[in-house]
């Protein structure tokens, strides 16, 4: 008898040291992600060479066309929360993208940062960009930044 209750001590006081650790690291991930940045919906826009191809072929992973015209050289497709753009001459290379304002149906969202405002946080940060969006205007803006190891992300709002 004694044994099963050293071990059950054991097990409470191994589950209570777990326990705490657990609060103490969701107390500190709370702390460093409020201040967290809001860059609205994300999706992975691709240049493709045969933009029909690759509808085709992303159809068969359970993709489907959401907007844009084939015949005008794009096509955003969904499966569930995620989107993929497929873009027919008109990037050189693949790009992260988000879009402030938009949910994931590209519903405009009541509240979200403006693109100046996250273009001027970045900035504030050391954040070079290729392409910065006109602080004098509101509305449609995007800007464009390119990562250590050059990836293009582009910061697009269309509201």
């Amino acid at each position: 008898m004694g044994n099963i209750r050293s071990r059950s001590l054991y097990t409470r006081r191994a589950a209570l040291t777990l326990a705490t650790a657990a609060m103490t690291a969701w107390s500190q991930s709370r702390k460093t992600t409020e201040g967290h940045m809001e860059l609205g919906t994300f999706s992975v826009s691709l240049t493709v060479k045969d933009i029909q191809a690759s509808k085709q072929f992303y159809e068969k992973f359970g993709f489907k066309a959401f907007f844009g015209d084939a015949s005008k050289n794009f096509v955003i497709m969904k499966n569930g929360d995620h989107a993929i753009g497929l873009f027919q001459g008109m990037f050189d290379k693949n790009i992260l993208t988000f879009n402030p304002g938009w949910d994931n149906n590209a519903q405009k969202l009541a509240t979200f940062t403006d693109v100046r405002e996250l273009q001027r946080q970045l900035k504030a940060q050391g954040v070079k960009l290729v392409k910065e969006a006109d602080e004098s205007t509101t509305g449609p803006a995007s800007f464009l930044a390119v990562d250590p190891d050059g990836n293009p992300i582009l910061v697009d709002q269309h509201v």
